[in-house]
C-alpha cells in the first residue's frame, strides 16, 4: 500500500474504534471520554500496537507521528469549545478560589514530588524537572468531562478553568527558569532567556492579546457572518484558535491551549446566532473527527511493556503522589478561597490529570538528554493513569445531582461524544 493508503486506513480503524469504546463506557455511565482513552492504549504500543504491525503499517512510526499532529488540533478545538462555554464576569465570580487552587496546585506537588524523586537515586536536576512536569495538568480532559455533564458554567467548572490558567502560567514559568539556568543542554530545545524576559512575555501577551481578541474577534465574527461565505463564522473561529494558538507559545512563551480557550471567550461576545452557528457546527467537527483522535492518541504514545519491575516501584509511588498532592493542593487551595468541601474536592479531583501537557514536557526532557528514557517511561505510566482515572473520578463527584449547586448563568446544553 502506499502511503496515504496506510494512513487512511489508519484513520478510520482509529476513530472507528475510539467511538466504539466511547459508546461502550457510555452504557456503562462512565465518560464517553474514559473509553477514547482506553481504545488508544488496547491499540497502541502497551497492547495490541496496531500501527507497529509493518505488514499492515509499512510507515506506522510516521503515520503515528502524523496521527498525533492532528490530535493537537483537536486539543485546541476542545479548549475553544470550554472558553466559548464562559461567561468572563461569572469567572471573575471565582477568581480567589481559581488563584489559590492554582498556586497550590503547583506548590504542593513541586515541594512533596521533587525530593521523593531524589530517594529513588535521581540528582536534583532530575527530580526537580520532574516535579515541575508532575506540577503541570491537562484542562482539556477535564474540560470534556464537564461539557459533557453540562457543568462548565457552573461555579466549579468556572473555577477550574481560571486555576488551570494560573496553573499553567506557573508551570511555564517554572519550566523557562529552568531551561534558563539548567546547564545540561536545554539550550537545544528553546533558547534560554532571562527570566524577566519570561514574565514580560506573558504578562505582555495575556494583556495585549486578550484586549486586541476581545475587541477584534467578535466584531469581525459579526461582519463575516453578513458575508456571503459558506460557514464563514465557523471558519473565522478555527482560523482564529489556530493563529492565536500560534501567538500564544510563539510570543508569549505560554501553552497553546490558552491561546485557544482566549479565542472562545472573546468569540462568546459575538452575536447569539453567530455564537450557535459556531458551536453547531464545531460540535459536528470536533466530536466527528478531532477529539476521537486527540484522546486515542494519548495511547499511542505510551508503551507500558517498557515498564520492568525494577521500576514499577517508582512508578506506583509518583503516580500515588501526583494524584494525591492534586487533590490537596489544588482542592485545599479552593477551599481556602471559600468553595464548599464539596467543591473543593471536585475542583482537586478534575486536576488531576496530565494528559497532553504532561507529555509535551516530558518530550522536552527527553530531547534535552535531563530525563533518560527509563524514566520517561514512568512518566508516561503516571499520565496515563491520571487520564484514565481523571473522568470516572469527575463524573462521581458530581454523581449527586441534588446538591450540584446551580449554575451562575443560564446552563449549557449538555453535549456528548
Amino acid at each position: 500500500m502506499t502511503g496515504i493508503l496506510q494512513f487512511l486506513l489508519a484513520l478510520g480503524v482509529l476513530i472507528a474504534f475510539a467511538k466504539a469504546m466511547g459508546y461502550l463506557t457510555l452504557r456503562l455511565n462512565q465518560p464517553a471520554v474514559l473509553g477514547e482513552l482506553l481504545a488508544g492504549v488496547i491499540i497502541g504500543p502497551s497492547l495490541i500496537n496496531l500501527l507497529g504491525t509493518h505488514s499492515i503499517f509499512p510507515n506506522g512510526e510516521q503515520i503515528t507521528h502524523t496521527v498525533i499532529e492532528l490530535a493537537e488540533v483537536g486539543v485546541l478545538l476542545l479548549m475553544f469549545m470550554a472558553g466559548l462555554e464562559v461567561e468572563p464576569k461569572s469567572m471573575l465570580k471565582v477568581g480567589r478560589p481559581a488563584v489559590l487552587a492554582g498556586l497550590l496546585g503547583v506548590f504542593v506537588p513541586l515541594l512533596i514530588i521533587t525530593p521523593t524523586v531524589t530517594l529513588f537515586g535521581y540528582g536534583i536536576e532530575k527530580s526537580l524537572f520532574i516535579g515541575i512536569l508532575l506540577a503541570s495538568m491537562s484542562t482539556s480532559i477535564t474540560a470534556q468531562v464537564m461539557l459533557e455533564l453540562g457543568v462548565i458554567r457552573q461555579k466549579e467548572g468556572l473555577t477550574l478553568l481560571g486555576a488551570a490558567l494560573v496553573d499553567d502560567a506557573i508551570v511555564i514559568l517554572f519550566l523557562s527558569l529552568f531551561m534558563a539556568i539548567n546547564p545540561g543542554g536545554v539550550v537545544q530545545v528553546a533558547e534560554a532567556r532571562p527570566i524577566i524576559e519570561v514574565l514580560l512575555r506573558i504578562a505582555g501577551f495575556l494583556v495585549i492579546g486578550t484586549l486586541v481578541s476581545w475587541y477584534a474577534l467578535p466584531r469581525l465574527a459579526n461582519l463575516i457572518s453578513r458575508l456571503r461565505i459558506s460557514e464563514g463564522p465557523l471558519t473565522f473561529a478555527i482560523v482564529a484558535t489556530l493563529l492565536l494558538s500560534f501567538a500564544a507559545e510563539y510570543f508569549g512563551g505560554i501553552a497553546v491551549i490558552t491561546g485557544a480557550f482566549m479565542a472562545g471567550v472573546c468569540l462568546r461576545q459575538a452575536r447569539h446566532s453567530v455564537v450557535e452557528q459556531i458551536e453547531r457546527g464545531l460540535h459536528s467537527v470536533n466530536y466527528s473527527f478531532f477529539v476521537p483522535l486527540f484522546f486515542i492518541s494519548i495511547g499511542l504514545q505510551a508503551n507500558l511493556r517498557l515498564l520492568t519491575a525494577e521500576l514499577l516501584p517508582f512508578a506506583l509511588v509518583v503516580t500515588v503522589l501526583a494524584i494525591v498532592t492534586k487533590v490537596i493542593g489544588a482542592g485545599g487551595g479552593a477551599l481556602l478561597g471559600g468553595l464548599n468541601q464539596k467543591s473543593s474536592i471536585r475542583i482537586g479531583v478534575g486536576m488531576i490529570s496530565r494528559g497532553e501537557v504532561g507529555l509535551i514536557i516530558a518530550a522536552i526532557g527527553v530531547n534535552s538528554g535531563v530525563l533518560l528514557p527509563e524514566v520517561f517511561t514512568v512518566v508516561v505510566f503516571v499520565v496515563l493513569v491520571t487520564t484514565i482515572i481523571t473522568p470516572p473520578l469527575v463524573r462521581w463527584s458530581f454523581a449527586n445531582k441534588d446538591e450540584t449547586p446551580k449554575p451562575e448563568i443560564d446552563a449549557p446544553v449538555a453535549v456528548s461524544n
